[in-house]
């Protein structure tokens, strides 16, 4: 139909998922996914379109070819990525998750339970469990012809306790590529914080050494710093760290590596959403700037290679950039708790989305946070705001050892001072 170059991603998955309501199970449901998108390409031009109905691709290959040429013209398209040398990623398929059946999905709702169930006066609200296994392809004009399989397991609960003077929720999750998920655990913990939230406390406004659980600095960096790593943002001027590479931007100790071939990484594949392969960007180190993102477009923009940071939530939508695996540490690293005379501890937050990935500033709503008072976590906050700038809180900050992955992040808890609202 006349386009220059084209490209095919391809998505089929299956997906068991099982939803608690209260101590019952409310639904299990099995879905299967199967659809293409192609992207077309004219004289630098880019138009897309995509189905689940194998039926029609000449009328996708159509839309796709009139989009592009509606487009129009784009001199700085220097074409999509040609093959290269794909190595395989360790831990991203388990074939207990591929074949998994109702029963299975059954005995790690029961587990949930039982961890609620051992903390007294706490009752379950909601939760589940979800299994997937997809295939992946992805074909060029330019020779990529790849395909991967991959899986991937999530579970949650909320939770709530009632005490005297009102009610309090708590909730935990877990996720991983195999069944390596601890599910007692994850209701446990759900309930457990439940209850130690209750009897909430005021405390003054003011600057407080805050200690961001892995769960709540990764929902700040989501909507706030990664934004500013991509080469589109860059490019367009709408990113803090632009004209920063080299530059120290954050604490001296702080480390920071996108790693798209991490072993059993939440974002972990042998190839990005474009067919370059996946490898590990040094982001920050020794808290100087070392890379943006990139994807073929923005590296081609600058006569440099792709980063492999191109990412896609399914066969119907376009790549973005994206992070894969962000994993942060410190050269180091430090108990958090130790030291702080006054403190707030955050495990959550509410409204990071509200944040302004330009400027970095947020203001956010603490979830289940609890006083810290001469470095012991005490009596749960009734309610606080915390303000600040990432970029600020970046350039003196206090890093934990404990990691864990919050979706594609993989972060200890963090330590800075903030203004706390309450």
């Amino acid at each position: 139909m006349g386009a220059d170059e084209a490209e095919v991603f391809g998505v089929q998955s299956r997906n068991l998922t099982l939803e608690l309501r209260r101590r019952n199970v409310e639904s299990i449901s099995e879905s299967v996914l199967r659809g293409l998108g192609l992207r077309a390409v004219i004289k630098g031009g880019v138009g897309f379109s995509s189905t689940s109905d194998l039926g029609r691709l000449d009328d996708v290959a159509e839309a796709a070819v009139s989009a592009a040429r509606i487009f129009g013209p784009d001199r700085l398209w220097k074409g999509l990525p040609g093959k290269s040398q794909i190595f395989p990623v360790a831990g991203v398929f388990d074939r207990r998750i591929a074949e998994v059946q109702t029963e299975t999905l059954l005995g790690i709702s029961e587990e949930l339970l039982r961890g609620c169930g051992a903390v007294d006066g706490v009752e379950p609200v909601s939760g589940g469990i979800s299994c997937t296994h997809s295939l992946e392809i992805l074909i060029n004009s330019s020779g990529v012809d790849l395909s991967e399989e991959g899986t991937s397991v999530h579970l949650a609960l909320e939770t709530i306790a009632r005490g005297s003077s009102g009610v309090a929720t708590g909730s935990e999750f877990d996720n991983s590529r195999s069944f390596s998920v601890n599910a007692r655990a994850v209701g446990e913990k759900a309930a457990d914080l439940a209850r130690r939230s209750l009897d909430g406390i005021s405390i003054e406004t003011n600057t407080y050494d805050v200690v961001l659980s892995p769960v709540a600095f990764a929902e700040l960096l989501e909507s706030t710093f990664i934004p500013s790593l991509s080469a589109e943002n860059v490019q367009k001027g709408r990113s803090a760290l632009a004209g920063m590479l080299g530059k120290s931007t954050a604490d001296p100790r702080l480390q920071m590596i996108d790693d798209g071939a991490l072993p059993a990484g939440m974002g972990s594949s042998a190839f990005d959403g474009e067919g370059v392969p996946s490898q590990r960007n040094v982001i920050l180190e020794d808290g100087i700037l070392g890379s943006y993102l990139y994807d073929t477009y923005t590296a081609g923009k600058e006569g440099r290679s792709s980063t492999g940071n191109s990412v896609r939530s399914g066969y119907s939508d376009m790549p973005r950039i994206g992070v894969r695996n962000l994993i942060i540490s410190s050269k180091e690293p430090v108990d958090l708790l130790e030291g702080v005379r006054e403190g707030v501890l955050v495990n959550s937050v509410i409204g990071a989305h509200t944040a302004n990935p330009i400027s970095g500033d947020f203001s956010v709503e603490a979830r289940n946070a609890f006083r810290i008072r001469a470095g012991e976590i005490a009596e749960p906050v009734r309610s606080a705001m915390i303000a600040g700038n990432i970029f600020d809180l970046l350039k003196h900050m206090d890093v934990g050892r404990e990691a864990r992955a919050v979706g594609p992040i993989v972060t200890p808890g963090v330590r800075v001072r903030m203004r706390v609202v309450c």
